[in-house]
């Protein structure tokens, strides 16, 4: 496996893949691996023949009260985990190789990006369609693999690739959690042990909504305010959101029909964490 900083290098080593007739699977990172990273490995590994990682905390998808400098940095520690799984290459850059001097190209997926995190976290996906289009244009990756658990962020890439015709197919990988259902998040390290323990509410939540839709519970409102009653009723989370919505639009729905999405974004202490579940309905 290479580690490579430049943009030159990531070429060169994709166009001698691409020569021997390898696929190319790209798994985008802010590093600070755990196994929901690894699970993307994996797939990449099985589907492709030839995987690169990039490793980049995004200063683009940052606003200046978000967590860019105390973000989890260990490259030598990531390294060994994707040598493990056998990943070909990280691609790991420096701000200045991803947005030299003079950078003034951006990409903003309307909608979708604005309802949700984007309405909390403004810019935000602006920062991450734009470095993903980049990526995708440096690596050229047949097929790129992102993670289930940052829901409308794979919504958004999906949006984007397909308004811009890309060839890459974008690969849905499921959410991993700990035991007691905390969703795997590098952020979760910075949780201190009680807001560790109360975060597990956020699971509790999503089943109750799902309990509930198995019930026969169709209606939106009901289904959001009983999920949002159970997050307050832990005394350390501070409810940013809870919506129920439409998978594909993001819409808020009114009833539950063939497929619902339960997303949220929840506050421990000085950390904000997401989460989200997918029903689908029989009968």
């Amino acid at each position: 496996m290479r580690i490579v900083e430049t943009i030159a290098e990531v070429r060169r080593a994709i166009g001698q893949a691409k020569a021997e007739g390898k696929k190319i699977g790209l798994a985008p990172t802010m590093g600070a691996f755990h196994a929901g990273h690894i699970e993307l490995m994996r797939t990449a590994r099985r589907e492709c023949g030839f995987v690169v990682v990039s490793v980049f905390v995004n200063p683009t998808q940052f606003a200046p009260s978000d967590d860019f400098e105390r973000y989890p940095r260990n490259l030598e520690a990531d390294a060994d985990m994707a040598k493990a799984e056998g990943v070909d290459l990280i691609f790991a850059p420096s701000a200045a190789e991803v947005y030299p001097e003079g950078f003034d190209t951006y990409v903003e997926v309307g909608k979708l990006g604005r309802m949700l995190e984007g309405a909390s976290r403004p810019g935000h996906f602006r920062g991450v369609a734009t470095v993903v289009a980049k990526l995708f244009g440096i690596v050229s990756p047949d097929r790129a693999y992102f993670g289930l658990k940052d829901y409308q962020q794979l919504r958004v890439i999906q949006k984007m690739a397909g308004d811009l015709d890309s060839a890459v197919e974008i690969v849905p990988c499921p959410t991993l959690r700990e035991p007691d259902g905390l969703a795997m998040s590098s952020r979760n390290a910075y949780l201190n042990k009680d807001e560790r323990a109360a975060a597990a509410v956020l699971r509790r939540a999503l089943d109750l909504a799902e309990e509930r839709i198995r019930a026969g519970e169709r209606d939106a409102e009901a289904l959001r305010s009983e999920t949002l009653r159970l997050i307050e009723s832990e005394p350390l989370a501070c409810v940013d959101y809870v919506a129920v919505v439409d998978p594909k639009t993001l819409e808020p729905v009114a009833r539950v029909g063939e497929s619902v999405l339960i997303t949220l974004a929840v506050h421990f202490g000085a950390t904000r964490l997401i989460d989200n579940t997918l029903i689908e309905v029989s009968g």
